[in-house]
Formats: C-alpha cells, structure tokens, sequence
C-alpha cells in the first residue's frame, strides 16, 4: 500500500445549466493533473451543472443531463489516470441532494450528499435539496478521504463524524461567494474544524462569476499542525498539486509557495471585474455601454468594464442637459481618453423639450418640480436603452448601494440597465476604489496602467446636475455619515437608539431610516449586480414594499 496520495485541486470556473461545457472544463482540469501526477483531480461544488443551480435542479431533464455527464466522466477514468471528484445532483429515489461524487477506475466509487444545507442569507437550498445522512469516509486507493460538500465543513457535525469513522483527511468541495474579510473568516473555521478532530483539511474552491455572485477562489489546505500548507491564488484558474505523505499515524500535505493574498481594496476591485467579466460572457454580450457623467461612479463604472472587457468592448456616451456643467464635459472626456475607450456625445435637450411640450398642457400651472428632474434622467436611460437595443451592448447602470439604500435614484432612468457593477458598494468605498485604480493595476487587467480618471472627478462634490448648482448633499447626509448609519441599519440591523448610542444624529437616523425603507419598491426594479458585502439587495435582504413600520419608531 503507497504511503504516498498526490491530490490536484482544481479551481474552475464553470457555467450554470451548461453541463456539455462544463464536462470538458472538467476534462481538461483532470488532462493537466494527470500531467502534473496526480492521483485524485478534486473539482469544487456542483462543478457538472454550475453552482447555484437555483431552481434549474427542478427540472428533471437537467438532472439526468448532469448525472448522464457525470457517468461520461466516471467512464474516462478507466485510463489509468487520475480519479475524480465532481460535484452534481444525485436524485435517490424521490430524494434529490447535492453530492460529491467519488470517480474511480471507470465507475462511480461512492457517493456522498451534502448533509448541512444552508438556507441563509443568498441560500436556499432546503427550498431544492434534500440533506444526506452524516457521510462517513471513502476509500479510495488505500486512503480515506472525508469527503465533505461546502456547508457540511462550516458546521461542526459533519467533521467530527468522519474523524470518529476513521477518516485521515477532511475535503471539502466548495462554492462558497466571496465577502469582503471572508477569507480569513473560513481560515479560522478550518483551524477550529482542525483542533476538533486532529485531521488536516482540504478547502477546494470555486471560481467565477455567476448572476451577482462573485468565487474567488483561493483554495487551500491546512495541516494537522494547524499551519498553512497551500494557498491557492485568488480570483484566477489553476490546478495544484499537492503530495500527501504518511508520517506515523497521520497524512501530512508538503507546504508549497503560498499565493499572496492581494490587499482589501485590489480584492473587492477584482470581484467587480470578475462578476462583470463572467456575466457579459456567459450570457453571450459583445460588450457594453454606459453613461459617463463626468462623476465618479460612472467613471469607476467604465474602468471596472475596460478592466474586465478591454476598450474595444466598451463604449461610453455623454448626454449633457441645460445643466451639465464644463467640468463634467471636461472630465467625461479626460476618463474615456484615459480609458482608451470611445465616447460619444448625444444631447438630451431635444428630448426634454419634447416631453415639455407634450407635457405642458397637463402641467399648466403647476411649477417645476421633481417631475422635470426625473424626465432628464428617464431621456438619458431611454437614449442608452435605444443604443443598447440597436447594436446588442449590455447597458451597465452605475449607482452605488448608498444611492440605492435611500431611493437617490430615478427609475426607468439612471435604474435602467442589465447590470449595475457597483450595487453593493457603499460611496465612500467609490472613492477608495478610485483613488486605488489610480495608483495601481490590478492582475489580469486589461486596461491602461496608471490613472484612469482625472483627479477632479474624486476630489469635487458629487452632484446628477438635475438642477442647477445641485449637489448630492442638498438631499443627503454627507457619505461618511449616510454609509457608517446604512452599514449599521443593513448590514448590523441595528436599532435606532444603538447608532444613535454610538454617537449619531437621532433625527439623521431616523431620516435615514425613512428613506431605507420607502425605497424598498425600486430596488425590487434594479438590475443585479455583484454582491461583496454579507448584506446584499436582492438575495440577502428582503424586506416587504408595504411596510408600515417605519411610522412606529417615528
């Protein structure tokens, strides 16, 4: 029997629903283990149909699609090369789970379904799975591996069965999305999985994008000792060896060079890029367009889109009004000259005029109000969705989640659009990413190296120029205060009296408060766009549109 196991993890980068694709994304991530040596080629969570599959899993026809693929695979494993594992659906009678299936020497060696199903925050796999029973180990050439599907690791149950069963490892098929500090979140879990049953561990992750779920990757394995043995990168494909070895009792993983984690900001950064990447292409756009206003969300906007897409596939526009000042015109153009992308200009005033005159009859005698703000804003998200339909560019809408929280936002305006990069990015991390894209180039960039937007655009006060010498702060608190008391309200679910305990404004919070809530009905009308924070729009929080409790704490 060898004492030696040699394991490559393969973090990849599938597509929901498309399992021919995905079969030879598999295929070719066993081809390179099996150059490296490997005995074992490990994929990540439901890698043959994509992960989340979501409601796609109530289709029978998808399930026999991917268990068909599944024993395609187990057959390629009669070469002599290296086994598989593969995550998938497994339908067990009228019991459908999300399994890790175990491929060996031509068939399928085991079975093992996820036992833990997460039905939080952007999950609800109890709506579509069934849990499995506690797995115990699976042998496999002479070793036993604790196979383990994602949530089974982030609980303690699951663990300390396979170690009380005789497992020697713990391995972990995942896809689990990436939040800003998660990783070192599931670290620290890992040590805890670690000290609880004195087995190494094995975290095998998934990369890409998926609606607005972004997985970065980074794989790794811990030792017995607790020590880091392997860090796989962070948002990119690669497949690891990794060499086990029997030293006394236990499997010892041989360290390797550890990837570097990249810094928060260059992390949350390449997220956008990866989830803006991945939905253009899997969803078969040739490209995109956008608004450029001359401020700096859709100056960020447009260089995430060139740093994902390049400048080829990007086209930006500029619709000034009555109101657009110089300055903007001026920064507008200095960004898209920077970006090295094309930028047109097509005047919003004809149509403005137009709805004025259509409009007058019925507004006749009433005064100028929010009406005739929103009107310029519904004309530019008309001409952009014009542009869009004519020559098949996805439109991005480029607001940020402080904008979005309190409704600063006009829908079937600067709402319209199939993807907002920054939804789920707070102002004042606008401003942080902006002036870190300007000093830096992220990995896998495909845009300009040094400053992407003039400085002008970060450093004056951010105004939609609705009106004249408008600014954002006429209507809102300064960011600073808006984010610190939306991130307590969103993602803390604080109360009033504790944000105003740690020092708020009581009548600010409750403004802010307000303006939360009363803004429920348009966020339900956004596009999606990439999730980074544990409390995202859309899947994580979901509050009702009718909602009469604000008025209590008034």
């Amino acid at each position: 029997m060898s004492d030696t196991l040699r394991i490559a993890l393969a973090q990849i980068n599938p597509e929901v629903g498309a399992v021919r694709r995905n079969v030879e994304i598999i295929r070719r991530a066993r081809a390179e283990g099996a150059r490296l040596g490997a005995d074992l080629v490990v994929t990540p969570e439901f890698a043959i149909g994509g992960y989340p599959p979501e409601d796609l899993v109530r289709k029978p026809v998808f399930v026999a699609a991917c268990e068909a693929a599944i024993a395609e695979l187990a057959a390629d494993t009669a070469d002599g090369g290296p086994g598989l594992i593969v995550g998938g659906p497994w339908q067990d009678g009228p019991r459908l789970h999300n399994a890790a299936y175990v491929l060996d020497a031509g068939r399928v060696l085991a079975r093992r379904a996820k036992h833990e199903l997460p039905n939080y925050g952007v999950f609800d796999e109890k709506r579509v799975f069934d849990p499995g029973p506690a797995p115990g180990p699976v042998a496999f050439r002479g070793f036993r591996l604790g196979v383990m599907v994602c949530e089974d690791w982030w609980l303690p149950a699951v663990s300390e069965t396979l170690a009380e069963s005789g497992a020697e490892l713990l391995l972990s098929i995942n896809g689990s999305p990436y939040e800003v500090d998660k990783q070192e979140h599931r670290i620290q879990l890992a040590v805890r999985r670690v000290v609880e049953t004195g087995l190494p561990f094995v975290f095998a992750a998934l990369f890409g994008g998926q609606d607005e779920l972004v997985f970065e990757g980074a794989s790794f394995v811990l030792n017995a000792d607790r020590s880091l043995a392997v860090q796989m990168p962070f948002f990119a494909e690669a497949v690891t060896l990794t060499e086990w070895r029997r030293q006394g009792e236990h499997l010892v993983c041989a360290p390797l060079p550890l990837a570097a984690e990249p810094e928060r900001l260059e992390l949350i950064y390449r997220s956008l890029m990866t989830g803006l990447a991945d939905y253009v292409r899997k969803n078969r756009f040739p490209g995109v367009i956008l608004g450029l206003s001359g401020g700096i969300d859709s100056a960020l906007s447009a260089a995430i889109a060139v740093d994902a897409l390049g400048p080829a596939r990007v086209r930006s526009f500029m619709l000034p009004s009555p109101y657009t000042s110089r300055d903007s015109l001026e920064d507008a153009a200095d960004c898209a000259r920077l970006l090295g992308m094309r930028c047109d200009t097509v005047p919003i005033t004809p149509a403005m005029e137009a709805f004025g005159a259509a409009l007058g009859p019925l507004f006749a005698g009433r005064p100028p109000d929010i009406t005739e703000e929103n009107i310029q804003s519904r004309s530019r998200g008309l001409i952009l969705m014009a542009i869009s339909n004519k020559f098949g560019d996805m439109l991005l809408t480029t607001g940020n989640k402080s904008e979005m929280s309190v409704g600063y936002a006009t829908l079937y305006g600067d709402m319209c659009g199939g993807y907002s990069v920054l939804k789920d990015v707070y102002k004042t991390t606008v401003f942080a990413l902006a002036r870190w894209r300007n000093a830096h180039v992220p990995q896998g960039a495909l845009g300009p190296a040094g400053p992407v937007m003039p400085g002008r655009v970060i450093t004056k006060p951010p105004t939609a120029e609705l009106k004249p010498n408008q600014t954002d702060q006429d209507t809102l608190p300064p960011y600073d205060v808006l984010d610190a008391i939306l991130a307590g309200l969103v993602e803390g679910e604080q109360s009033v009296d504790a944000l105003v305990a740690a020092g708020h404004d009581r009548e600010t919070v409750l403004r802010v408060w307000r303006m939360l809530d009363r803004a429920e009905y348009k966020r339900r009308q956004a596009p999606p766009g990439v999730k980074i924070t544990p409390r995202a729009f859309g899947r994580d929080r979901r509050y009702p549109i009718t909602n009469g409790f604000t008025a209590l704490i008034a």
